[in-house]
């Protein structure tokens, strides 16, 4: 009998995500495929350093101790099965919890998100990003930095995952009143509209199944916690209070700044992972904990 991935929490990653390969993308964009190919053989057997994502992934093993198998990663990469060998020997080295892998070999990843019942896709690649995004996966383009510092050895006690809301949990539709008539009509907007639930967004699925994760474990030991860091504030905050209680979906911390930075937040959270809609928020964040920027729709 078949593997169903339905009944897991599964996460694509690119090789790129997982690990630091800065230094030979700048080999595949300055000296092209075929030199980037020679470099990767060559260098197989050299052990990569981690990259962004590779806190995040080295957390979600925590689903897989003491029960079933709750968590499927999946390396998700436009490498070929040639030049696939140095990552796979990396992960073998840091003893992760990999064993598939989607290897395209230059061509679109997106159209197998859904073959592999992808809850959520991580890559440093835009137009990956993009088109997961548009296909209604929820999806994050990593932001690398070098201030970041990245430790394999971390010990790691429980998956922390922070959200932003609007454009991310939320639709865009609040959002879009905001950029284009202010802040007072914002406000207003929210109150006269605080019994009706928002529309979902790109990240709701992706939540929901976190919480169906969560429920599985007595409170004392779940080992995933989430939070909602959104420059919301009172009186905007009501409506998405009653949104998540109609969802019935667990968010564990929940924080509305009204334009305090988020930054210090996320630190003080310990998020290994932060996903936003606006870059004014992943780029000072990224110097902190890892984040991704979430695109808007094309499509």
């Amino acid at each position: 009998m078949g593997i169903d991935l339905k009944d897991k929490l599964v996460i694509g990653i690119s090789s790129r995500a997982l690990f630091d390969l800065e230094e030979e993308n700048k080999i595949y964009e300055e000296q092209g495929l075929d030199a980037y190919c020679e470099y990767q053989v060559a260098h197989e057997k050299d052990i990569l350093k981690p990259g962004t994502a590779f806190p995040l992934i080295k957390a979600l093993h925590n689903l897989n101790v003491g029960k079933d198998k709750l968590c499927e990663i999946i390396i998700m990469s436009k490498n070929s099965a040639d030049t696939s060998l140095r990552i796979f020997n990396s992960i073998h080295h840091y003893g992760l919890d990999i064993t598939r892998a989607a290897l395209v070999d230059g061509s679109k990843i997106a159209p197998y998100l859904n073959a592999f019942s992808t809850d959520l896709f991580l890559s440093a690649n835009k137009e990956d990003v993009q088109e997961a995004i548009d296909g209604g996966i929820a999806a994050g383009l990593i932001c690398g930095h070098d201030d970041l510092e990245i430790s394999p050895d971390q010990s790691i006690a429980q998956i922390r995952i922070a959200f932003d809301g609007d454009a991310v949990i939320f639709s865009d539709e609040s959002e879009m009143i905001f950029r284009s008539q202010g802040l007072e009509a914002f406000d207003e907007h929210e109150k006269a509209n605080a019994a009706n639930p928002m529309a979902e967004g790109p990240f709701a699925k992706l939540l929901a199944a976190i919480s169906t994760v969560q429920s599985q474990f007595k409170n004392e030991n779940v080992p995933i916690r989430t939070a909602l860091i959104t420059a919301r504030c009172a009186p905007a905050h009501e409506r998405v209070i009653r949104t998540l209680r109609s969802w019935n979906v667990r968010i564990d911390e929940s924080f509305f700044l009204g334009g305090v930075p988020k930054a210090d937040v996320l630190k003080a959270f310990g998020a290994h992972i932060f996903f936003d809609d606006q870059l004014v928020h992943t780029n000072p964040a990224s110097k902190l904990v890892p984040s991704a920027w979430v695109p808007g729709k094309t499509k």
